[in-house]
């Protein structure tokens, strides 16, 4: 994520989002990631993270 964060902050990008799982959503908060929202697909929960590089 360090090198994913890094190139996107060096071609400009200011916020990276990513869809997350609810086994993952503790990764990314780790990482610095915030909640943005939820998203329902059927019975498939799914979590938006975000982080301002």
């Amino acid at each position: 994520m360090v090198q994913i964060e890094d190139l996107a902050r060096a071609s400009g990008v200011q916020s990276l989002r990513v869809p997350a799982s609810l086994t993952a959503e503790y990764f990314y908060t780790r990482l610095g990631y915030s909640f943005v929202k939820e998203v329902f697909d059927g019975d498939e929960r799914t979590i938006v993270l975000e982080k301002v590089i």
